[in-house]
């Protein structure tokens, strides 16, 4: 077996000893042999960086990593007279939407070489339009916006996943809703289901009105009639399962018979289907179920949900990358409205054809 050469034997030069307080760019720069400005661009992730062979980038952070060094954040951002920040307002973070659209954010920006601020403003309308400008005045470079209303007259450039308002200065990641909603009905119309009921959103979702007003159309354009007496609306601003079993309990309650429920998400969906099995119906043998967004659990339920899969994670990079874009580009250049993202149909083991009445 062929052991692989210590670092320093690698670089055929003396290492620096770890024991030194500090390491400085210049000194990193000429262990490595490379100019200060090549380490420079690698330590930072720099754009540029790209250009740079990947075996150089390895051998950088390596070294880096050898000697402890840590760049100088502070000096960066005076040099370039730029804070490398961004702000991220969330409704709250906790598994499902929020969170998978924040792995994503992370993950390019960490990629970058970009700090951000994460604040959640659990639907408070005071933080909601408190907590951009304190973020501005943390020099902020620009905001990402999470399901959130994004106020008028910021200064940064904004990127709104999911914000469906015509605010000047902001570039809205958008879901597909119309296609996500056929995806959902024709999947169980094809099963023989007639009678879905339907779990809303609260009224504070920015996406809730948009996507019933879609499911609407889709249940028209299949000749389907909606029953108001199987349409219900999460209440409350938790992301707990419990909100979707009390929804469905009011569901059972009605006394109107449904072969299908259609959720606004696999949280009130996993919730729903609890009250259904306490109530003596199988799922999907009495009872199919859809959710919406497809969270990592969702796989993982007994049985697995079928759900309208949300590219959340890809709806993240796609609002860092367009942020990232939009402030690296002179401040008059035209900027994207609407990026447009596609949905998925997930199909698993929580529906099935529909039996006879």
């Amino acid at each position: 077996m062929v052991r692989p050469k210590p670092l320093a034997s690698s670089l055929s030069l003396p290492l620096p000893s770890k024991r030194a307080q500090t390491v400085s760019l210049k000194a990193l720069a000429e262990y490595l042999q490379l100019s200060p400005a090549t380490v420079s661009l690698v330590i930072n992730r720099s754009p540029a960086a790209k250009s740079i062979p990947q075996r150089t980038q390895e051998r950088v952070r390596a070294a880096a990593r050898e000697l402890n060094y840590r760049p100088n954040f502070m000096a960066r951002s005076l040099r370039a007279q730029r804070s490398f920040t961004i702000g991220v307002v969330v409704p709250e973070i906790s598994e499902g939407y929020a969170a998978l659209v924040m792995s994503g954010v992370e993950d390019h920006l960490l990629q970058e070489g970009y700090f951000y601020f994460v604040v959640s403003h659990r639907h408070r309308s005071d933080l909601i339009d408190e907590y951009p400008r304190l973020l501005q005045q943390r020099a902020v470079e620009g905001l990402i916006a999470v399901d959130t209303v994004c106020p008028e007259g910021l200064r940064i450039p904004v990127v709104a996943v999911s914000g469906h308002r015509d605010v000047p200065g902001v570039t809205n990641v958008l879901l597909n809703h119309d296609t996500a909603a056929r995806l959902a009905i024709e999947h169980l119309a094809t099963l023989g289901h007639r009678q879905i009921a339907f779990i809303k959103g609260q009224e504070f979702s920015s996406d809730t009105e948009i996507r019933w007003q879609a499911v609407r159309a889709a249940a028209a354009a299949r000749g389907l009639t909606i029953d108001p007496a199987l349409t219900a609306q999460l209440e409350g601003e938790s992301s707990s399962p419990q909100l979707g079993y009390e929804v469905a309990r009011k569901l059972v309650a009605s006394g109107r018979r449904f072969s299908a429920l259609f959720a606004f998400n696999d949280i009130s969906a996993i919730g729903a289907i609890s009250l259904l099995r306490e109530s003596g119906r199988r799922v999907p043998e009495d009872v199919s179920v859809v959710g919406f967004d497809d969270i990592q659990s969702a796989a993982f339920q007994n049985p697995a949900l079928t759900t309208v899969r949300q590219p959340l994670r890809q709806m993240g990079v796609i609002a860092a990358e367009t942020l990232l874009r939009r402030i690296a580009s002179p401040p008059n250049k035209p900027y994207p409205k609407i990026i447009t993202i596609e949905p998925e149909l997930i199909v698993r083991a929580s529906t099935a054809p529909a039996t006879a009445p």
